[in-house]
């Protein structure tokens, strides 16, 4: 029997339903594996989650949180991917092993229908966790399961990013910084956008060839095309949603694509779908990744040597001061909470 702490959301949505409790784990049967968490790390996600925006209907008591890793301490009995002491990652989504994502995918995600991995140990299937790369810390590898493995799938599973192409990124959020990362070991060229200087400074230093402070550029997609001579780039990392979308689709190049993974920004008008039909453009939605898209990230991962940026790490205690953070959008690359 081992005894986990667990951030629970409990009684209603909101910070002040956080609740640490202590959670009773039985020895693990058939394909399951006990791990031990050490890190864990926020997406926008979780805080949508908390706050009642995500699902208004979601069942509660939930443990929170899709992202994790952490070191195996048992496996039951019919487990053969895993013995104890290997390190690993949670999946965020626990069914999706490989192939397109389908209706069934997700029921099975961490911390949404099911409950997550905000926690010092959980019992998960063998099937919902993968081995992580040996140079990389548990908090820089817990940062992976959602933002990485999003960045991945859009970038590289659906848009086939190469060397030459060009790739504007939105943001400096933890899905936006892995997406330079991946973009710029691929051999593209990579225009970053912020309301602020500093971090765009900080971009700039993890290789963004381009910058643009949409604060004081606001038409910053007339802004791409001075900077691609009118073309446009061949893809964008469209984190903002519809507030950002029609500025997006204009910054875009003909039959370029356009990966929407997020909705950080305040909504805005709607999609100029002749602008989609006109310049044969690739809407993608990207919902995170399978099993065999997270071993391909990893395989890249090692082969560049990329370390995920990791803002400010909280104790598992002061979960709620990090929510509140990630709230604020001051962080540059993942929020994450030591276990």
């Amino acid at each position: 029997m081992t005894t986990a702490t667990v951030l629970r959301l409990r009684g209603g949505f909101g910070f002040d339903h956080l609740q640490l409790e202590q959670a009773d784990l039985a020895d693990p049967v058939g394909n399951e594996v006990l791990v031990q968490f050490r890190a864990a790390s926020l997406n926008y996600r979780d805080l949508m989650v908390t706050l009642g925006h995500y699902n208004p209907k979601m069942e509660l008591p939930r443990i929170l949180g899709s992202d994790a890793a952490g070191q195996v301490l048992s496996v039951g009995p019919s487990v053969t991917a895993f013995s104890p002491g290997d390190r690993v990652a949670s999946l965020f989504f626990q069914g999706w092993q490989s192939g397109e994502i389908d209706q069934s995918v997700g029921k099975s995600a961490l911390g949404g229908s099911i409950d997550g991995v905000f926690a010092t140990a959980r019992i998960l299937p063998e099937t919902g966790l993968i081995k992580i790369p040996d140079y990389l810390s548990y908090e820089q590898a817990a940062t992976l399961p959602c933002a990485g493995v999003t960045a991945w799938n859009g970038l590289v599973e659906k848009g086939k990013v190469h060397a030459g192409e060009t790739v504007l990124i939105l943001g400096t959020g933890g899905v936006s910084i892995i997406a330079l990362q991946l973009a710029k070991a691929h051999g593209a060229t990579v225009i970053v956008t912020s309301s602020s200087d500093e971090k765009l400074e900080r971009a700039r230093a993890l290789g963004a060839d381009q910058t643009i402070n949409y604060r004081s550029t606001p038409e910053w997609d007339a802004e791409v095309l001075r900077l691609t001579e009118k073309r446009g780039v061949d893809h964008v990392v469209e984190v903002g949603g519809s507030g950002t979308l029609a500025r997006s689709l204009n910054a875009v190049r003909q039959a370029g694509h356009v990966h929407l993974i997020g909705v950080l920004s305040e909504p805005g008008k709607g999609v100029d779908v002749l602008s989609v039909l006109r310049k044969s453009i690739y809407l993608n939605g990207v919902y995170v990744g399978s099993r065999s898209m997270f071993a391909g990230l990893n395989a890249a991962l090692t082969a560049n040597r990329i370390e995920p940026v990791i803002d400010k790490v909280f104790p598992l205690a002061d979960a709620r001061a990090a929510f509140e953070y990630l709230q604020s959008g001051s962080h540059f690359g993942k929020v994450v909470l030591a276990l």
